[in-house]
């Protein structure tokens, strides 16, 4: 059953470079839209992963998974941050409210 555990780590790590994908190619809508993908996934990730323990050789694969989804999101992070000042303005409505 770890396998399933496997499964999800490489669906994250999918979503996670699609997601990197769609930054590079500043489709924001896509970017979000995988966000929430890996939202939904690592959800499910931390429910499955109370029952079920990974062998020796699926934690190192684990390992190896994480360091390419953090890449991901470092260079995720550098090519939205200047997005985010839009992305306030888009979810306030248009609306700027000083602090």
């Amino acid at each position: 059953m770890s396998q399933m555990l496997m499964d999800y780590y490489k669906a994250i790590e999918d979503s996670s470079t699609r997601m990197l994908e769609a930054a590079r190619a500043k489709d924001l809508e896509a970017v979000m839209r995988y966000e929430g993908v890996c939202a939904v996934l690592i959800e499910q990730l931390r429910y499955r992963s109370r029952e079920e323990d990974l062998a020796p050789e699926q934690r190192r694969e684990k390992a190896r998974i994480m360091q390419r989804i953090l890449r991901n999101d470092a260079e995720i992070r550098h090519l939205t941050e200047p997005w985010i000042p839009h992305l306030e303005e888009v979810l306030d409505g248009g609306k700027r409210v000083l602090h």
